[in-house]
């Protein structure tokens, strides 16, 4: 028993590791192009910003499901 609770925390672990390179790399990316394009035509800074708001939003959703998986790979055996 005590080695299947040891497998689930190692997988969870690895699940929100892995999980959060993802949306940590295309959030990073994405608010660092909105930011490129704000500075060469800060006219469109409004449109910018509601896009890379939204785009960052969708991304971050991967990291939410990850966090759900590694709670269901801890818990699931309290149940």
């Amino acid at each position: 028993m005590e080695l299947v609770m040891a497998a689930r925390a190692l997988g969870a672990a690895l699940c929100m590791g892995i999980g959060a390179i993802g949306p940590g790399i295309g959030e990073g990316q994405a608010v660092g192009k909105a930011l490129e394009g704000m500075a060469r035509q800060p006219e469109m800074a409004g449109t910018l910003r509601v896009n890379m708001i939204l785009g960052c939003a969708i991304t971050e959703t991967t990291g939410i499901y990850s966090l759900v998986v590694s709670l269901l790979l801890i818990f699931m055996g309290v149940l």
